[in-house]
C-alpha cells in the first residue's frame, strides 16, 4: 500500500493539469440544444482555437460518436480572447485563448427524444511543454420539438445510406462479405503484439512487460536533485551576486566606517556594539528578502515561467541590461533620489533601539543602489525565468546574505578591517567587467524575442560575432589595452598596495582573466562557419539560424515509430533504447531536433548506440481496435496511435508533457533519469552516456 501511495505521489508531481474544463448542454430553443464546454487555463498555458492548418497544432475539434434524434449544426465555435501570434517555427499564424476558453457545438433536433455523444480534443501548451491531444467526453439525452428542415434532412441522409447499401449487395452480394474479411485480414495484420512475437521470438508476457510502470525506478533517478540544484543553482547565483555588490564603490568603503561606528557607539559595552552589527547584517537581509518576497507576489510561479520565452518581457530586459551595462560603463550614474536617503538617515538619527538599525541598514541599501540596482536586476531578470516561486525570494536570500556578511564578521572580529584592501580604482575595474556581462546576456534575451516574432537580425553568426567582440574588448581591458573614463590612472606607489587593476598596476588575477577572456572569444570564432560551440549552445541561437554553414548538417531521424516494434529490434541487436515522446505539433520538440540532435556528438549516439523510437502524442491514425482502459478511477477510450502512446507515458512514466526522453533496456526499465526541453547540449550527453553506462553494466 505503502508503495502504491508513493508511485501516486511521484505520478502526481510529474503530471501535468494545467486545463479544467466542464461539460453542459443549454436547450437555446426548443428545437435546438449547445453542448457547451468551459474551460479554466493555467497562467503560463494556453489552448490551440479551432481551425488551424493540418501542418500546425491541435486544433480544437468536435467528434460526434451518437446523435440520435439530433444533428450537428454547423462547425465549433470557439469564444473569448483569442490571441493571434505569428510562430516562426510553423511560419503560420496562431491562435489560441489563455487563462479562459468556451467551445460550443450547436445541434438541431430532427425528433421529440434525443441522445447526443461525443468528445472534445484540444491541445495545449506553455513556453517548455505541450500535452498530448487532450479529450472531454459528454453524454447527453433530453426531450424537445423536431426542426422540421433538419428531420427531412436527416432523413434524407439515412435513405440514401440504405439505397447506397442495397445497390452494393444487390450489384456484387459477396461484396460486402469479403469487405469484412478483408477488413478483418487487415486488423490481423496490424496486430503489433502478434507480430512481433514472431518477429523477436518474444511471448505475450515479455510484451505485457513492455508496459509495466517503471515511474519508481525513474524517481529514483531523478529523485529532487533536478528541483533542489535549481534552487541551490538561484541560492548561489544570489550570494555571488551579492559578492560582487561588496566590491563596487558605493558598498565596500560603508563597511569600515558603519562597523566602526556600531563599536564606538558601544565602546564600554562591546558586546552590545558586536550585538547592533549583527542586527544591522539581519536588518540588510530582511529588507533585500522582502523586495524577493514581493517580486513572487506579484507575479507568481506561472507568470514567472511565461516570462522565459515572453517576446515583449525579453525586449524589456534586452533595454533594461543595455541600461545597466552603460551604467557600469560610466556613461550615467542610476541613482535614487538624493531625498529619499537623506530623509531616512535623518529619521535613524531621530530614533533609537532596533528601529533605527533597521533603518540605518535601509539607508545603505539606497545610498548603495546605483551599484546594487544593476546586480539586483540581472539576478532579478536571470531568476525570473526559472519559473520557481520561491526563485526571487531564495536569489534575493543569497544576495543579502553575502551583502551582509563582511558587517558580522567585521563586528566580531575587528582586527581583520586592519587586513581588508583599502578602496581604490580596482573596484571600478569590477563595474565595467560588469558591464561587458549584462551586455552579453542582454543580447541572449534579445535573441528570443528575435525568433519570437521571426525578425532574423540576430542569427546563430551575428550573436556569435557580438560576443567575440564584447569577450574581445573585455579581455582587452582586463590586460589594459582598453579604458574607460571612469577609469583613473594610479600612482606607482598604489601598485606597491596590491591594487588589482591600476593603469600601471598588472597583476596576474587582470592578466589571467583577460587571458581566459581572449581565448574565449576565439573559441567563439570557428563558430561563425557553424562549429557547434558547446560551451554557448544554451545561449546562442539554434544551428538552423546559421545562414552559413561549412559543417555537415547532423539530422537525426527515429528509427521506429513503433513502441513494441522497436523494443523487439533493439534486443534483437543488443542495443539500449531512446524513447522520444514527441508530437507532431510540439514546438519545443522541434527546437531540440534542431539545436540539439544536430550536434554531431549527439547525433553519433543517437544514431549508433540507441534504438531511437519517436512516439507522437498527437497521431490522430485510428486503432485498429479501440482500447477501453480505466485511469484514476474513469473509463476512458483510446482511439488513435497518438492516445496509445500517450497512454502509455502516463502509466509507465508518470509524465504527460512534450518534450519527454528516457532511455531503456530491453526489457522496458529505465536506465537513468527522465529528460524534458534543455537545450544544453553538454547536459544532454550526460543524459546520453548516463544510459549507456547503466545498460553496459
Amino acid at each position: 500500500m505503502a508503495t502504491l501511495m508513493l508511485i501516486s505521489i511521484i505520478a502526481m508531481a510529474q503530471m501535468q493539469d494545467p486545463v479544467h474544463f466542464s461539460v453542459s448542454q443549454k436547450q437555446v430553443s426548443p428545437s435546438e440544444v449547445d453542448v457547451i464546454f468551459t474551460g479554466r487555463i493555467d497562467k503560463g498555458w494556453h489552448v490551440y482555437s479551432t481551425g488551424l492548418p493540418d501542418d500546425g497544432p491541435i486544433s480544437a475539434t468536435l467528434t460526434s460518436e451518437a446523435s440520435e434524434g439530433a444533428k450537428v449544426d454547423g462547425k465549433l465555435k470557439a469564444q473569448g480572447n483569442e490571441i493571434n501570434h505569428f510562430d516562426n517555427l510553423f511560419g503560420m499564424k496562431l491562435r489560441y485563448f489563455e487563462n479562459s476558453v468556451t467551445f460550443v457545438q450547436r445541434y438541431k433536433l430532427t425528433a421529440e427524444k434525443y441522445h447526443i455523444k461525443g468528445f472534445l480534443e484540444y491541445g495545449a501548451c506553455n513556453d517548455q511543454n505541450c500535452l498530448p491531444p487532450t479529450q472531454v467526453e459528454f453524454d447527453f439525452t433530453g426531450t424537445g420539438t423536431p426542426d422540421k428542415a433538419a428531420a427531412e434532412e436527416k432523413k434524407s441522409e439515412d435513405e440514401k445510406v440504405d439505397e447506397k447499401a442495397e445497390d452494393a449487395a444487390k450489384d456484387d452480394p459477396a461484396a460486402l462479405e469479403k469487405a469484412k474479411a478483408d477488413s478483418l485480414a487487415e486488423l490481423a495484420k496490424a496486430d503489433s503484439l502478434a507480430a512481433l512475437a514472431a518477429l523477436a521470438d518474444m511471448d505475450s508476457t515479455e510484451l505485457k512487460g513492455l508496459w509495466t510502470p517503471v515511474i519508481d525506478e525513474l524517481q529514483k533517478f531523478n529523485g529532487d536533485t533536478g528541483k533542489n540544484r535549481s534552487l541551490f543553482y538561484i541560492f548561489l547565483m544570489g550570494f555571488l551576486g551579492g559578492l560582487v555588490a561588496l566590491f563596487t564603490p558605493c558598498v565596500w568603503p560603508i563597511i569600515p566606517m558603519t562597523v566602526s561606528f556600531f563599536l564606538k557607539r558601544s565602546k564600554d559595552d562591546k558586546k552590545k556594539g558586536i550585538r547592533d552589527a549583527i542586527m544591522y547584517g539581519i536588518s540588510i537581509i530582511v529588507i533585500y528578502l522582502a523586495l524577493g518576497l514581493l517580486i513572487t507576489a506579484l507575479f507568481g510561479a506561472s507568470s514567472l515561467n511565461a516570462l522565459a520565452t515572453n517576446a515583449v518581457f525579453n525586449i524589456f530586459f534586452f533595454l533594461l541590461l543595455v541600461v545597466f551595462a552603460l551604467s557600469f560603463f560610466g556613461w550615467f550614474e542610476i541613482r535614487l533620489p538624493s531625498k529619499w536617503s537623506n530623509a531616512v538617515d535623518s529619521k535613524a538619527g531621530n530614533t533609537s533601539g532596533l528601529l533605527s538599525i533597521f533603518l540605518m541598514a535601509f539607508t545603505l541599501t539606497l545610498v548603495s543602489f546605483s551599484c546594487t540596482g544593476p546586480i539586483i536586476g540581472f539576478l532579478l531578470v536571470e531568476v525570473s525565468t526559472q519559473g520557481s516561486i520561491i526563485g526571487p525570494a531564495l536569489g534575493m536570500f543569497g544576495f543579502a546574505l553575502a551583502l551582509a556578511l563582511p558587517f558580522t564578521l567585521f563586528a566580531l572580529f575587528p582586527t581583520w578591517l586592519k587586513q581588508a584592501p583599502k578602496s581604490g580604482s580596482w573596484m571600478n575595474t569590477i563595474k565595467v567587467v560588469l558591464g561587458f556581462i549584462e551586455l552579453a546576456f542582454a543580447l541572449k534575451f534579445f535573441s528570443v524575442a528575435d525568433l519570437a516574432y521571426g525578425w532574423r537580425l540576430l542569427d546563430r553568426e551575428v550573436f556569435l560575432a557580438l560576443w567575440i567582440v564584447i569577450f574581445g574588448l573585455m579581455g582587452a581591458y582586463l590586460l589594459g589595452w582598453l579604458r574607460f573614463q571612469s577609469d583613473e590612472p594610479l600612482p606607482v606607489a598604489m601598485s606597491e598596495m596590491g591594487e588589482p587593476c591600476g593603469e600601471k598596476a598588472k597583476p596576474v588575477l587582470c592578466i589571467m582573466l583577460g587571458m581566459c577572456s581572449l581565448a574565449f572569444a576565439l573559441y567563439m570564432v570557428p563558430g561563425l562557419w557553424g562549429a557547434p560551440c558547446k560551451a554557448v549552445s544554451a545561449f546562442a541561437p539554434p544551428m538552423s539560424t546559421q545562414d552559413f554553414n561549412l559543417y555537415k548538417a547532423n539530422e537525426v531521424r527515429a528509427q521506429f515509430t513503433d513502441y513494441e516494434q522497436g523494443m523487439a529490434v533493439a534486443k534483437a541487436q543488443g542495443k539500449p533504447v531512446m524513447i522520444d515522446f514527441t508530437g507532431f505539433g510540439c514546438v519545443n520538440c522541434r527546437k531540440m531536433e534542431a539545436a540539439v540532435w544536430t550536434d554531431p556528438s549527439v547525433a553519433e549516439k543517437l544514431t549508433n548506440d540507441y534504438v531511437l523510437i519517436s512516439l507522437f502524442v498527437d497521431d490522430k491514425t485510428p486503432l485498429p481496435e479501440q482500447i477501453e482502459i480505466t485511469e484514476n478511477g474513469q473509463k476512458r477510450t483510446l482511439r488513435t496511435i497518438g492516445d496509445k502512446w500517450s497512454y502509455l507515458q502516463r502509466s509507465k512514466f508518470g509524465a504527460n508533457a512534450q518534450p519527454f526522453y528516457v532511455a531503456l533496456d530491453n526489457e522496458g526499465h529505465v536506465l537513468g533519469k527522465s529528460y524534458s526541453y534543455d537545450e544544453d547540449i553538454s547536459k544532454y550527453m550526460e543524459f546520453l552516456n548516463q544510459g549507456l553506462e547503466n545498460y553496459q553494466k
